[in-house]
């Protein structure tokens, strides 16, 4: 299987940071795009999901019950 990342999650700056402490406790290894930077180097307004979490598609396994219980946790 050939490793590429892949969106995991997006939200803001504040929501994807507390997902990126739990990949962390976890040893689950992200990326993160920050469309806000982009945006305004391009000269564009940047959208309420300013970033997006991605993990290599190997992790999605191990990854996809920590992000589902942490939408879970954030949408209650």
């Amino acid at each position: 299987m050939t490793k590429e990342h892949i969106t995991i999650f997006s939200g803001s700056s504040i929501i994807v940071r507390g997902l990126q402490n739990r990949l962390d406790d976890n040893n689950i290894d992200y990326v993160i795009k920050n469309h806000t930077e982009m945006a305004r180097l391009s000269g564009f307004v940047p959208s309420r999901n300013d970033k997006e979490l991605l993990i290599l598609n190997i992790d999605i396994e191990k990854a996809q019950p920590i992000v589902d219980a942490y939408k879970a946790e954030i949408n209650s």
